[in-house]
C-alpha cells in the first residue's frame, strides 16, 4: 500500500505548490505543551514572574548589557554587568551584598573588560571569563586575585588562535571548562593549575551534499572564497550533580541542540520523548488573522543559548528565538516551557542566561536590563514533585503527583506515563496498558502487554487449550459435512467464484482463464475492491496499539477510502489509454478485473494481520511489516502478471508500460488539480466582480 499512498500524497503535494490552501501559522501566547502528535496543546503556566529586579532598586544604576547569572550553593546570585564591567552580588531575596569592579594585581588595580561570564565554586572563589582581556580571573570572596589563565600555547590550538573566554564552568576535581569564541573543536579544558589539557565534546560538521560535490569542482581560488565547514561553537554549558557536562550550540534549525557529555566526550543525553529536546517542533494554525500578524515573527524553530541543569536529571533550555524556557526530563520529555516575547509581567525582551535558586528559575533580560525571578505554580510543583518522586523510587507519591497533575491539565501525556509505570511496579500491568496508550507511549505499553499476556496464558491455559481444540474438531466435522454436501445431485458449478483464489496462486493459468475462457466476472473484482477498502477501514481503526499510529479522533471512513478507490480508478484509465496507443489486447473490462483481482491478496493477509497485531509486543512488530510486505509483493506480482497476460506483452514491454501508467497517473492529478485550480481563480474573480457590482449599485 506504500505506492497507493505515495500517488495520493502525491495530490497533496502538488495542491502546496500550487498554493490552493494559504494558511497563517503561528505560535500560541498561551502555555502549551506538544503532544504525541505535534500539537501544541494549551497547558497552565508551571511558573509566574515573582519580582523583576533592577539596577536602579539597587541603588547601583542602570545595568547595562549583562551577560550572565550564576546562583552559588549558599543561594547568592552574581550578574555579569558586562557594560559597566562589573559583577554584581545578591542575596536569596535579591537584595544587594556588593559589586566587584577591580582587584589589585602586582600592587596596582585592574579590572575587568567586558566580561561575559561567571562561576562560583563551594568556597566562595569567583572564576570570570574576562572575555576582552583575554583571561580568566580568579578572585576569593573578599575580591583578592587567586589565578589568572591567560591565552593557552598548545601544539592542539589552530594557527592563529586568540583566547576570548565566554562562558566557565569549574567541576569538582577543580576543572576548568570554556567556552571560548572561534573554539570550534570543543569546550576547552584547564586543570586546576591553569594548563590547558585539550577539547571536551564537539558538535559535528553540517554541510550539504551539494556545497561538498560544488567545493570539490572549485579551483583552489573560488575553494578559499567558499564558506567553510565548520562545526558550531557551543553558546554555554553546565555541569550536573553527577558531573556529566550539559552544553547547547545556538545553531538554527539544530536536532540536537542540547548534549550531555559524560568524561570521554560522548554525547549520552537521552532523546526518548516524542521529539528530540530541541524547543518548539512545530507551529499551530490559528484563525484569527490579527493574531497571526502578531505572532508571524515567532516563526521557525527555537535557538537555544544557555542550558542549566536541575534535579532528578531534569534540565533546562533558554529559547532565543521565542524568548520561552523549556524543561525536560532525564529521558528528554518536554515538561512544561514558559516565558514569551513581549513587555508584559511574565515575559522578555531578550533573555541571555538562567540559572536555578533553588526551585525557582533565575532569568537575566540583557535588553530589559533586569533579573526576573519566576516560582513555580501549583502545576509546576506538582510536575516537579512527580519527577522526582519517581527518580528516587517512590512510585506511589509519583503516581498521586501525576494524578493531580491530569486534574489540572488532562491533555499531560507524560503524566498518563508515569501512573502507568506505577502501575507496573504494583503488577496492575492490564490498568497500566490503558495509561500508557493514553500517553502514546509504545514502548512501556508493550512491557506491561508482555506481562499481562503471560498472566492470562498461564491463568487461563487450560481453557485456551481446550477452546483450541474444540475449534480444531468444528473445522473437521464442518470440512466432512461439505463434502458430503457437494456429493449430493444438485451439484453447483463453482468454478467462477473460486476463480480469483486459483488465480492468486497459479497466475499465468488464472488470469488466461479469467480473459479467454470467460472465468472473470466483473461483479467478483468490485467485491474483491469493496472487501479491501473494508478491510483497510478496519486496519486503520482495530490495528493493535504498537503497530497503530493514526490518530483515531480524526479519521474518516469516507477520506480512507480514497487511498483506495482513487489510486484504482487512476490506473485502470491510464493503463487502458496507454496500452490502447501500444497495441494492448486487454480491454477496459479486463484490466478492471485484473486489478480487482490482483488485490485479494491484500485482503487474505490483511485480516490475520489486524488480529495478529492486537497479541503482540513490540519485539515482535518486525513479524507484523513482514506481512505486510509479503502481501504488497504478492500484489505486485499479480499486477504484473495480470497486465502481461491480458494484453499479451512481453516481460520489457510489461515493465516499461507499468512504470508508464504511473507516470500517466500522475500527469492526470496534474491536469485536474490545475482544472481545478483555474477553476477556483474564475469563481473568485467573478465573485470579486460581482462583489464591486453590488457595493457600486
Amino acid at each position: 500500500m506504500a505506492l497507493i499512498r505515495s500517488l495520493t500524497s502525491v495530490l497533496i503535494l502538488i495542491s502546496l505548490v500550487l498554493g490552493l490552501a494559504p494558511s497563517a501559522y503561528a505560535l500560541p501566547d498561551y502555555g502549551y505543551n506538544y503532544s504525541y502528535w505535534g500539537e501544541a496543546e494549551p497547558a497552565p503556566y508551571p511558573y509566574l514572574a515573582e519580582k523583576h529586579i533592577y539596577g536602579t532598586d539597587l541603588g547601583i544604576g542602570e545595568m547595562n548589557a549583562p551577560q550572565d547569572v550564576f546562583v552559588a550553593d549558599d543561594h547568592r546570585m552574581y550578574i555579569v554587568d558586562t557594560g559597566n564591567n562589573r559583577i554584581v552580588v545578591l542575596d536569596e531575596q535579591g537584595k544587594l551584598i556588593r559589586t566587584v569592579e577591580a582587584f589589585m594585581r602586582d600592587g596596582r588595580e585592574d579590572g575587568f573588560n567586558k566580561p561575559y561570564g561567571l562561576y562560583v565554586d563551594h568556597q566562595r572563589n569567583l572564576y570570570v571569563a574576562d572575555t576582552h582581556n583575554q583571561r580568566i580571573v580568579k578572585l576569593n570572596e573578599q575580591g583578592k586575585l587567586l589565578q589568572i589563565i591567560e591565552s593557552p600555547e598548545s601544539s592542539v590550538l589552530p594557527e592563529g588562535f586568540q583566547f576570548f573566554p565566554n562562558k566557565i564552568y569549574v567541576d569538582q576535581a577543580n576543572r576548568i571548562y570554556v567556552i571560548a569564541q572561534g573554539a570550534y573543536e570543543g569546550m576547552m579544558e584547564f586543570d586546576a593549575a591553569g594548563g590547558f589539557k585539550g577539547y571536551v565534546g564537539t558538535n559535528k560538521v553540517r554541510f550539504s551534499p551539494v556545497d561538498l560535490l560544488w567545493k570539490r569542482l572549485s579551483t583552489k581560488e573560488q575553494s578559499k572564497q567558499m564558506e567553510l565547514f565548520l562545526p558550531v561553537e557551543f553558546s554555554n554549558l553546565d555541569v550536573d550533580e553527577r558531573g556529566f557536562i550539559y552544553a547547547v550550540s545556538s545553531e538554527i534549525n539544530s536536532k540536537t541542540p542540547i548534549k550531555r557529555f559524560n568524561p570521554s566526550g560522548e554525547d549520552i543525553l537521552r532523546r526518548e520523548g516524542y521529539f528530540n529536546p530541541m524547543g518548539d517542533i512545530s507551529v499551530i494554525q490559528i484563525e484569527a488573522s490579527e493574531s497571526a500578524t502578531a505572532n508571524l515573527q515567532n516563526a521557525g524553530s527555537s535557538r537555544f543559548i544557555d542550558v542549566v541543569s536541575d534535579v532528578s536529571g531534569m534540565y533546562s533550555g533558554l529559547d532565543s528565538a521565542r524568548n520561552r524556557i523549556f524543561t525536560y526530563d532525564r529521558d528528554g520529555n518536554l515538561l512544561y516551557q514558559f516565558g514569551g516575547i513581549g513587555t508584559r509581567w511574565d515575559n522578555f525582551q531578550k533573555p541571555i542566561a538562567l540559572a536555578l535558586l533553588g526551585e525557582k528559575m533565575v532569568v537575566l533580560d540583557q535588553e530589559m536590563n533586569r533579573l526576573s525571578i519566576f516560582a513555580p505554580t501549583r502545576y509546576g510543583a506538582l510536575i516537579r514533585e512527580a519527577v522526582k518522586a519517581h527518580y528516587d523510587g517512590r512510585a506511589d507519591e509519583a503516581a498521586e503527583a501525576w494524578k493531580e497533575v491530569l486534574q489540572l491539565n488532562a491533555n499531560f501525556d507524560i503524566a498518563y506515563i508515569g501512573i502507568g509505570k506505577a502501575l507496573m511496579k504494583k503488577d496492575q500491568n492490564q490498568l497500566a496498558m490503558e495509561y500508557f496508550k493514553n500517553g502514546n507511549n509504545r514502548k512501556y505499553y508493550s512491557e506491561a502487554f508482555k506481562r499481562y499476556r503471560k498472566e492470562v496464558l498461564w491463568n487461563h491455559f487450560g481453557t485456551i487449550m481446550t477452546s483450541l481444540l474444540a475449534a480444531a474438531a468444528l473445522a473437521v466435522a464442518g470440512r466432512v459435512l461439505w463434502v458430503r454436501h457437494r456429493a449430493k445431485a444438485y451439484y453447483v458449478d463453482t468454478g467462477v467464484i473460486t476463480a480469483p483464489f486459483y488465480t492468486i496462486f497459479l497466475p499465468f493459468n488464472g488470469f488466461w482463464e479469467m480473459k479467454y475462457e470467460q472465468k472473470g466476472r466483473m461483479q467478483i473484482a468490485m467485491l474483491i475492491l469493496l472487501m479491501l477498502m473494508l478491510t483497510m477501514i478496519m486496519k486503520r481503526q482495530y490495528a493493535g496499539f504498537i503497530v497503530n499510529f493514526n490518530k483515531l479522533s480524526e479519521l474518516n471512513s469516507i477520506d480512507e477510502l480514497s487511498y483506495i478507490v482513487l489510486p484504482f480508478l487512476l490506473f485502470c484509465i491510464a493503463n487502458w489509454s496507454l496500452t490502447t496507443l501500444m497495441d494492448g489486447e486487454g480491454k477496459f473490462r479486463d484490466i478492471v478485473m485484473a486489478v480487482g483481482y490482483a488485490l485479494l491478496p491484500l485482503v487474505i493477509v490483511y485480516l490475520p494481520q489486524i488480529a495478529f497485531s492486537n497479541m503482540m509486543t513490540q519485539e515482535e512488530a518486525p513479524f507484523y511489516y513482514l506481512m505486510e510486505t509479503i502481501a504488497v509483493i504478492w500484489f505486485l506480482w499479480l499486477l504484473f502478471v495480470g497486465m502481461m497476460t491480458v494484453h499479451q506483452y512481453s516481460i520489457g514491454k510489461t515493465l516499461i508500460t507499468l512504470f508508464l501508467t504511473v507516470v500517466v497517473m500522475l500527469f492526470i492529478v496534474f491536469l485536474g488539480i490545475l482544472c481545478f485550480s483555474m477553476l477556483q481563480q474564475m469563481i473568485a474573480f467573478v465573485q470579486s466582480i460581482f462583489t464591486e457590482i453590488r457595493a457600486r449599485v
